[in-house]
């Protein structure tokens, strides 16, 4: 009877946003797809840029930057842009994935126990920071984003 030998490290993606990089496990990451037709929503909060198709679903993009800030959130359009589909954590029953815009192609990072805790200021819904080789990166709190989309009636 063998045991498997503990996880020494998980694999986490770097997605850099307009303004900070976010730090996510790879299983929150449903898939990647480029930045295509924006449809506006009948009611929008100023954090949701309005709503991306994918597969058979329509889902709300949304401006991490722009909902953790309280500021209204902007895209210009750049051709390097592309949508992270997250799996959705929180248990809703109609929801399954979000949408966040991101900047570039994720990078994937090795989390391990020596990935060191940053000390910078949290925004809203930033659960924590670490610092890596490039940087530092912030965890987003993906049920907090969650509860804002269906406080907001986005879902």
């Amino acid at each position: 009877m063998s045991t498997a030998a503990p996880a020494e490290h998980l694999t986490g993606l770097l997605l850099t946003l307009a303004d900070r990089t976010l730090l996510l496990p790879n299983a929150a990451v449903a898939e990647l797809v480029p930045c295509r037709e924006i449809r506006p929503l009948p009611v929008q909060p100023d954090w949701c840029l309005g709503q991306v198709a994918w597969r058979d679903l329509r889902l709300p993009l949304i401006s991490f930057e722009a909902l953790s800030s309280g500021h209204a959130a902007q895209f210009d359009g750049d051709r390097h842009a592309r949508v992270a589909i997250l799996n959705a954590l929180g248990g809703r029953e109609r929801v399954r994935f979000l949408a966040l815009l991101i900047r570039s192609i994720p990078r994937s990072l090795r989390i391990t126990p020596e990935l060191a805790a940053a000390e910078v200021p949290l925004a809203a819904l930033e659960l924590g920071a670490v610092a890596y080789e490039g940087g530092t990166a912030r965890i987003p709190d993906l049920i907090g984003v969650e509860e804002r989309l269906a406080a907001a009636g986005v879902f």
